[in-house]
């Protein structure tokens, strides 16, 4: 008797959570109320993890973002429901993430380093936007899973892609040697020490010391080696000042 009781009690819960859930997917007002703090929520979190690692956009802008497209949404919907109104359901989610596209294309910077900054920035923004959107519409299992899959990928997949980029036998470095025959010495040193120069630009950009000039160098290891490796072993020269990778 005791079993059955709580068979019942179960069955009694979970009936209860299938009917908030599907209240929460509705048009009520409450309802999209409650969809619009979530989408602001997530696209919170979202942010928080963007400005752990120092981006521009960061917690405002992710939630800014996110409750944007989930009102812009339930708006659409809103007004399809309408009598005598025919609205068109696609059309603000299109200008969301047209729109969405522009301001993501503002936080993408390319330096004097030729280094492309703000792309996984602009995705997630680009990403939080369609998120919101579901959550707005009442998709919540797609938004809820959508802000999962975005953290798995900024957190996870990132050191995962930094792995492989520093062990990857393609390296481009950023450096800072002797105007006085540092160049023809450096690629002597590269080539004896196993590296093929793909590339090698001058730079204009302002280096540490007046008395050196900056180079883009493209190198091709003839094995796997970490990175980290490579540019010590440049650091050590005498007539390099400054060595980073790109």
């Amino acid at each position: 008797m005791y079993n059955e009781c709580n068979k019942y009690q179960c069955k009694g819960w979970g009936e209860t959570m299938r009917e908030i859930w599907e209240y929460l997917q509705s048009m009520n007002e409450v309802a999209v109320v409650v969809r619009l703090g979530i989408a602001t929520l997530l696209g919170c979190l979202i942010g928080w993890e963007r400005l752990l690692r120092h981006h521009s956009a960061g917690i405002k802008t992710f939630a800014l973002v996110s409750l944007g497209s989930a009102v812009a949404t339930a708006l659409n919907l809103y007004l399809a429901m309408l009598p005598g109104l025919d609205a068109d359901v696609s059309r603000i989610p299109a200008g969301v993430v047209s729109g969405i596209g522009f301001l993501g294309a503002g936080t993408i910077l390319v330096t004097g380093k030729n280094q492309i900054k703000g792309l996984s920035t602009a995705a997630s923004l680009w990403v939080t936007s369609c998120m919101g959107m579901a959550i707005g519409a009442g998709y919540m299992i797609v938004g809820v899973f959508c802000f999962v899959f975005v953290l798995i990928t900024n957190v996870i997949l990132l050191r995962f892609s930094a792995l492989v980029e520093n062990n990857s036998r393609y390296i481009s470095i950023y450096v800072e040697l002797a105007k006085d025959r540092g160049v023809p010495k450096l690629t002597k040193a590269l080539k004896e020490a196993g590296f093929s120069v793909s590339s090698m630009t001058k730079t204009r950009e302002k280096t540490l010391q007046s008395t050196d000039m900056a180079v883009l160098i493209d190198l091709e290891m003839d094995k796997l080696q970490n990175h980290q490796d490579v540019i010590d072993m440049l650091s050590e020269l005498e007539y390099v000042n400054y060595v980073e990778e790109i």
